[in-house]
């Protein structure tokens, strides 16, 4: 695939900048989620903007301070912030605190469970807390790194230093340790249950194989892995870290093991951010000049959404039905496209 330079798009690209909906947010995007057909940009502080598809933008405060964290089940949206509160914002935009840390510490880490059910960490505490209000509390090693829920049951992972512990918190079986060296930051279950793969504070991923925990090591990275998205189905798992968008294979019972990824829209920028679409094999790519394009998993084909422009892609997303794009960026450029 011919590499190309988006401020002149050539013939063989498709462009349909033209159906963008811009949305001059003025502050920089940390994520984007979609609670039916309104997009919600997180900022990096103390409030999100709400966006409909026909470019109506509200506001709503949240944290006083820095925005760390945030996660959607499409039904509400949770943050996490420096001043210690988490808090659940609904599909109107109205806010209620879920919980403020005791000691006023950073809310970093946040996961939601398909049946209301909500983790988020402080420290090196992950704490869980059911739709009933009852909540738990454990201890890792070290400052945990992500969470996630697993897709069946209720199972916690929580990333750390020297690996990732499966937690499960309505059962009095230990937890389980999967051990591998380095800091373990951003973790995902796969669709299936089969997998756990995090992104890793060096320049690599790391993979178990959950029945019987054998090590899946997914290496060769330039820089840090920020971003990974599962394709629909669960077929791949996309992922930032390169001049290229990083595929890994997951089609099989072994995953990615003794398989090479597949390396899709190349580009002269850092991939940047990575999401796939809820239902077709196609995705969306943010790259760390601006860029946006739609790449279809199946040839790489390429269709351009943003060119490139100001500061790095920070922020993609689709609504449910996945007829809804949106992204936004480091500077505060934002825009919504209806497929």
């Amino acid at each position: 695939m011919k590499e190309f330079d988006p401020g002149e798009a050539p013939s063989s690209i498709v462009s349909i900048t033209d159906r963008v909906k811009q949305l001059p947010l003025g502050a920089a995007v940390g994520s984007v989620h979609f609670l039916g057909d309104r997009a919600f940009f997180v900022g990096a502080e103390e409030s999100v903007a709400i966006a409909t598809a026909d470019g109506e933008i509200t506001r709503t405060e949240t944290h006083f301070g820095a925005i760390l964290c945030a996660a959607s089940d499409g039904k509400r949206l949770v943050t996490g912030g420096d001043d210690g509160k988490l808090i659940a914002i609904d599909a109107k935009g109205e806010t209620s605190v879920i919980a403020t840390d005791a000691k006023r510490r950073w809310i970093d880490n946040v996961a939601l469970h398909s049946d209301g059910t909500v983790a988020w960490s402080a420290g090196k505490t992950a704490f869980v807390r059911n739709p009933k209000g009852e909540e738990k509390t454990f201890e890792v090693p070290s400052t945990v790194g992500g969470l996630a829920f697993a897709p069946k049951g209720l199972r916690l992972a929580i990333a750390h230093y020297n690996g990732v512990t499966l937690w499960f918190p309505n059962m009095a079986a230990n937890p389980e340790f999967l051990e591998w060296a380095g800091s373990h930051l951003a973790v995902m279950f796969s669709p299936d249950n089969k997998f756990l793969v995090t992104a890793m504070h060096e320049a690599a991923m790391h993979g178990w194989r959950l029945a019987d925990n054998r090590h899946m090591r997914m290496s060769g990275y330039p820089g840090r892995v920020r971003s990974m998205s599962w394709s629909a189905g669960g077929k791949g798992l996309a992922t930032s870290g390169a001049d290229t968008v990083i595929v890994w294979p997951f089609t099989s019972k072994d995953g990615p093991m003794g398989k090479e990824p597949a390396m899709l829209a190349p580009m002269p920028a850092r991939v940047a951010v990575v999401a796939c679409h809820p239902k077709n094999d196609i995705m969306a790519v943010g790259y760390a000049d601006g860029t946006v394009l739609m790449v279809r998993l199946e040839d790489g084909a390429e269709i351009l959404v943003r060119r490139n422009a100001g500061k790095a892609v920070s922020a993609l997303g689709w609504n449910a039905k996945g007829t809804l794009l949106a992204f936004g960026t480091e500077d505060g450029d934002a825009g919504i496209l209806e497929m």
